[in-house]
């Protein structure tokens, strides 16, 4: 066994050992713990952030982009957002205990469902040091421990923050162990993490399409994922486009580089010829490119035809796909050969097809006359969210405290045996 080996696994050992403890936590200590967590961050600011310039500067020697580097920072904005997510969860209902659907047997045993943690959490992430803060909070809300491996270009950062946090838990009573950082950028790491099957119940990676489709192949626990989000909207032929376009450009433009923007819009042919021209306009404006269908070139030349590689690409940018579709069932084919099962939409006043829309479309959202970028555990009413799984097992759509929990059956009897 190697060295490295040895490390994680004992990581691993003493996070089960802390979720073990963490079952019999009170909703009132977790809170207080919660709370003592952004007390201290504010107390050792001066630590993450000296911390933090170790990893600004060999960014900056790597070349990093400024985005890259902007996302990397922990500025006083970014720690005060860290302290404020801590608070905010605290706040949150505690989904751990929480019995659902009692009922009485014919026999009279009384039967329920109990929610209780997963257990351990590893969590594999190519993201702002933040969300170190933001996945542990949740998990200990949930009851559960967690293991984190963040990107080696934020290690200092992370390795700081997770030090902070077990000062914060030791000084509650609560396990220390409960929220741990792998110490090492070595990328082989990954791969024992993704072997220690007998202490970890669930993987979340959160990144690029790269990075969870190695993790979906590797891992030996149970993954919840989203590759990729390829958001589209349809515009039905009873739309109102005094409300489609705003909601279109608010989808694509607003924030192009996340998981919920728009990318494809489809559009229903007995509109087009109207519809198009107005829309590729208000996104003109926002300087979006448009990539189209052969019909939707002839009605808008300025439009770029569209290759067969553009039709189902996550831009992550202002570039997007427009077809005209011959009716719904043509937005259903598009969505099921292209989709991402993130989040789809359809703008209409006509309400049996926005029902059948939503009972016929597979997505972890699908919306009525809505941005898309409301498919977010903030903005669905969640609190928060460690991520968005495009699985169904467990969870489906954004993450909150409830999905970082299962539930058990529980039983009371009175001296019943079965016949």
């Amino acid at each position: 066994m190697s060295d490295l080996t040895e490390v994680i696994q004992d990581m691993s050992k003493r996070a089960k050992k802390a979720a073990r403890s963490l079952v019999s936590l009170s909703t009132v200590a977790k809170n207080d713990a919660l709370l003592h967590m952004a007390e201290t961050i504010a107390k050792k600011r001066d630590f993450i952030q000296s911390e933090n310039q170790k990893d600004l500067e060999a960014g900056r020697k790597k070349g990093l982009s400024s985005a890259m580097l902007d996302r990397l920072a922990l500025s006083d904005a970014v720690i005060e957002s860290m302290m404020k997510g801590l608070r905010e969860i605290a706040a949150l209902p505690d989904p751990v205990g929480k019995i659902e659907n009692m009922v009485k047997r014919p026999n009279g045993l009384m039967v329920g469902r109990m929610r209780i943690p997963l257990g351990v959490i590893g969590m594999i992430y190519e993201s702002r040091p933040n969300v170190t803060v933001d996945a542990a909070a949740l998990c200990l809300k949930a009851g559960n421990a967690i293991v984190l491996r963040g990107g080696s270009e934020a290690i200092h950062s992370n390795l700081a923050l997770a030090s902070v946090l077990q000062e914060a838990l030791q000084s509650q009573g609560v396990a220390a162990d409960a929220v741990q950082v792998v110490p090492v950028t070595d990328r082989e790491a990954v791969n024992i993490l993704l072997a220690q099957e007998e202490y970890l119940d669930l993987i979340i990676p959160r990144g690029g399409e790269g990075l969870i489709r190695f993790v979906s192949e590797t891992s030996r626990i149970p993954v919840l994922k989203h590759y990729k989000g390829v958001c589209h909207i349809y515009v039905d032929s009873y739309a109102d486009f005094a409300k489609a376009t705003p909601i279109i450009v608010n989808s694509k433009a607003q924030r192009p580089g996340v998981c919920n923007a728009l990318e494809g819009v489809l559009i229903h042919k007995e509109i087009a010829e109207e519809y198009l021209p107005l829309l590729a306009r208000a996104l003109a404006e926002e300087k979006v490119t448009l990539l189209g269908c052969k019909a939707s070139v002839q009605i808008v030349p300025e439009i770029t035809p569209a290759m067969d590689s553009d039709w189902g690409t996550e831009f992550l940018d202002l570039r997007m796909c427009v077809k005209i579709v011959e009716n719904m069932e043509g937005a259903f084919a598009y969505i099921d050969k292209y989709g991402s099962q993130h989040t789809e939409n359809i703008i209409t006043e006509n309400y049996s097809n926005a029902q059948r829309f939503i009972a016929e479309v597979d997505a972890s959202a699908v919306m009525v006359n809505a941005s898309t970028r409301f498919n977010d555990g903030g903005e669905l009413g969640l609190g928060a969210e460690i991520g968005i799984s495009t699985t169904k097992l467990h969870a489906y759509g954004p993450m909150g405290l409830e999905e970082l929990t299962t539930k058990k059956f529980i039983v009371y009897g009175q001296g019943q045996v079965r016949a």
